[in-house]
């Protein structure tokens, strides 16, 4: 594979192999406790990582999703905080002893009644949860990850704030208060039935979706600036050999918001609001802005979604997760886990020798893959430590 050097506001070409390693986050030791199916599991966690076998409907993924919740502080899945708590029991406890992340030691626990959670990071507990997002850094590949090709908006919107907002603060903040606002207005706008202030009190909430939403087209429209031709050298890579499209879709229309500043970015959504006011008005809810946006999808002219096949969904989505891992990797100045949850189910074995290939350069980092036998292993996982998952209790 041909490497690339070039550098794009900060991060690295996802093709150039051969560049020195970041340190590797790794996980020394993990316990969960009433998570999903998993009552009890304290383990010590080898260095290079390791195979969890075990037949569908065991708790492969349930194990995965608890490492990677040290991460994303949510399920993988789109699951409650609350409905991830071992049915029959009050609350589930993650704790975390890593090396080379953000925090040595990270302890959560979520408790079923109130949805209350509770962050510990080093010993200490956080005023906000924000703080404790990437505290150990990993990325999960799935099959499921197709929903980033085929499902709706806001799966590709998810995506892309987590990857943002676990390596920016300044990212989180504009999200967390740009959602707020909306909230706000969004009620405002239910509640106008009858007032003849209704506009007053909609447009009081529109300055500052106007300045936090300018932060996030500018950031997300950075990100997919770095992304799209890293995008299709990756899928070429895998074997894909129509050229694939990466496109931001936002309420701009025409408009590129990376060639825009952020001053005039919040001018413009301040003005597609105030002119949107009355249309809002009428169906109770904020009709544009960051929160409707889209990353669109295609092979050559046409939308993947709609005319791509399955292999060519699924290894577009895979290109991405990949993309994911070296944002993470350049921004935070550390590998992330590599996480793979029967990464290869459905993929023609050429594709997934691809993929294989252009994992070689994590895996001198921390890696854990789940199957469903011993026979699905491929061959450059065969090192790791093997252990089995039978109904929830990993035997090591």
């Amino acid at each position: 594979m041909r490497g690339v050097s070039e550098r794009v506001e900060g991060l690295i070409d996802v093709t150039d192999t051969r560049r020195a390693q970041p340190p590797a986050a790794r996980l020394r030791r993990l316990v969960v406790r009433d998570f999903r199916n998993i009552a009890r599991a304290a383990l010590d966690v080898p260095a290079a990582g390791f195979v969890l076998v075990g037949q569908n409907g065991h708790g492969k993924t349930n194990l995965l999703e608890a490492v990677h919740y040290a991460h994303a502080l949510r399920s993988v899945r789109g699951a409650r905080d609350r409905d991830l708590v071992r049915f029959g029991a009050d609350s589930f406890h993650l704790a975390f002893q890593a090396s080379g992340a953000r925090h040595d030691d990270i302890r959560i626990g979520v408790e079923r009644a109130t949805g209350r959670k509770r962050i510990l990071l080093d010993g200490v507990g956080v005023p906000r949860q924000s703080d404790a997002l990437g505290s150990v850094p990993s990325v999960l590949l799935s099959p499921r990850d197709v929903v980033l090709v085929d499902g709706a908006p806001g799966e590709r919107r998810r995506f892309l704030d987590i990857a943002l907002a676990t390596t920016s603060p300044h990212y989180i903040s504009a999200l967390q208060r740009y959602r707020a606002a909306l909230v706000q207005r969004n009620a405002a706008l239910r509640d106008a039935a009858g007032r003849s202030d209704a506009a007053a009190r909609v447009a009081v909430w529109e300055p500052a979706l106007a300045e936090h939403g300018a932060v996030l087209w500018s950031a997300r429209a950075s990100w997919v600036e770095w992304a799209r031709p890293r995008l299709g050298e990756v899928c070429a890579s895998i074997g894909e050999r129509a050229p694939v499209t990466l496109r931001y879709v936002t309420s701009l229309r025409d408009s590129d918001p990376h060639q825009i500043a952020e001053s005039d970015l919040r001018d413009r959504l301040a003005s597609i609001l105030a002119a949107d006011r009355g249309s809002d008005l009428r169906r109770g809810m904020t009709q544009h802005g960051p929160h409707r946006d889209d990353l669109a999808l295609g092979l050559g002219a046409k939308s993947l979604k709609t005319f791509g096949s399955a292999g060519q969904q699924r290894t577009v989505a895979t290109a991405l997760r990949l993309l994911e891992r070296d944002t993470l990797r350049d921004r935070l100045e550390r590998s992330p886990i590599l996480l793979l949850d029967d990464p290869f189910a459905e993929l023609d074995r050429e594709r997934s020798a691809r993929i294989l290939s252009l994992l070689e350069d994590s895996l001198e980092g921390q890696t854990m893959l789940a199957v469903p036998k011993p026979d699905d292993v491929p061959e450059g996982f065969t090192g790791l430590a093997r252990w089995k998952i039978v109904e929830g209790r990993v035997d090591v």
